[in-house]
């Protein structure tokens, strides 16, 4: 089953008794416990009706007792579980022994009054673990994976949406490339520009440029975006901007070098027909940062993205070592990339 369908069934008062959500998606997952908790417990009942544990510290059969438990002035009971490794490949917490026969019984037959949710960060399950066959077996599984390049821009669209705001493409674009693809970030930035904008508004790229902070990182994707399109003078305003946030040039470096091993990986990995979905699964990216290396790694070719990295290798070991002051050298570096 995915997201969608969970979703409309629990609104059309179809609920599973159980659910198991993974995924590297944190955000979309608290949003799908706020909507359960929103449509299954009242407000006024929700200080005893809504459980929440964590099994690096509690025991799963202590969580199954307590779905088992009936709920105490309350129809139903919800019962969140921050999962630790009983799903997934990680490692499980040495301080607590599971006795996973308990939740394997408790899957056959589950309590009608529960509504159990476990929660598990990582980007896969498990498949090799017996808890995982006999789950997908009996509840819906459902992943929270990062949402492609058109998914991420409806859902901000669809946020103003919520405030009565619009929002164009260009503005949009704006927004990713300043606040990320974070969605708890641009959750927060979405709010600031809909109060802006106003009820019945429209945000344009400007507003977005106007009153939306870049984060070290992004800046480096903006720095890296002007010496793709060789303006190596907002290049360099963008290194000056950083200086004066105090940023340690040895971390600029470190980002402009990440970057451009990106644009190499993906150029390579275009090269031999990856889809921008496998690529970012493969590289462990989100598809729009996949999107953006690809559009800069076009502007170059792969001999000069490899010696460009081999140029950043040896700045970082000078500065290192003492052998240049690290703002001059990277000064430097970005003057001879503009050539």
């Amino acid at each position: 089953m995915d997201l969608k369908t969970a979703v409309k069934q629990i609104r059309g008062g179809e609920v599973s008794p159980l659910y198991l959500c993974y995924g590297t998606e944190k955000y979309r997952m608290k949003e799908f416990v706020a909507m359960l908790e929103n449509e299954l417990i009242a407000e006024d009942q929700r200080a005893f009706a809504v459980a929440r544990y964590d099994l690096a510290e509690t025991p799963v059969e202590l969580v199954v007792e307590e779905a088992e438990t009936a709920p105490f002035l309350a129809e139903r009971k919800l019962i969140v579980v921050r999962d630790s490794a009983l799903f997934t490949a990680g490692k499980e917490s040495a301080k607590v022994e599971h006795r996973v026969e308990k939740l394997l019984d408790y899957l056959g037959n589950p309590a009608d009054y529960s509504v159990l949710v476990f929660l598990a960060y990582a980007e896969k399950l498990d498949e090799r673990k017996k808890v995982v066959k006999a789950f997908k077996a009996a509840a819906p599984v459902l992943s929270f994976a990062p949402m492609s390049e058109t998914e991420l821009s409806g859902w901000v669209t669809k946020q103003f949406g919520k405030n009565s705001v619009s929002i164009g493409s260009d503005a949009v674009d704006a927004l990713l490339k300043r606040a990320g693809t974070s969605l708890g970030s641009l959750s927060a930035e979405i709010e600031k520009l809909s109060l802006f904008a106003g009820s019945g508004g429209t945000v344009g790229a400007s507003d977005v440029e106007k009153l939306v902070a870049i984060g070290t990182e992004q800046s480096v994707f903006v720095l890296v975006e002007h010496i793709a399109n060789l303006k190596l003078q907002q290049a360099l305003n963008v290194f000056y901007d950083l200086l004066k946030q105090r940023e340690e040039p040895i971390k600029i470096v470190s980002l402009i070098a990440r970057q451009f091993r990106i644009m190499l990986q993906v150029k390579e990995m275009s090269g031999q027909n990856y889809s921008q979905q496998q690529m970012a699964g493969q590289l462990g990216l989100h598809p729009y940062a996949v999107k953006i290396a690809a559009e800069q790694a076009r502007r170059f070719d792969t001999a000069r993205l490899r010696g460009i990295l081999a140029s950043i290798a040896k700045l970082d070991h000078e500065i290192k070592t003492g052998a240049v002051d690290k703002v001059f050298g990277l000064e430097m570096f970005l003057l001879k990339l503009g050539v």
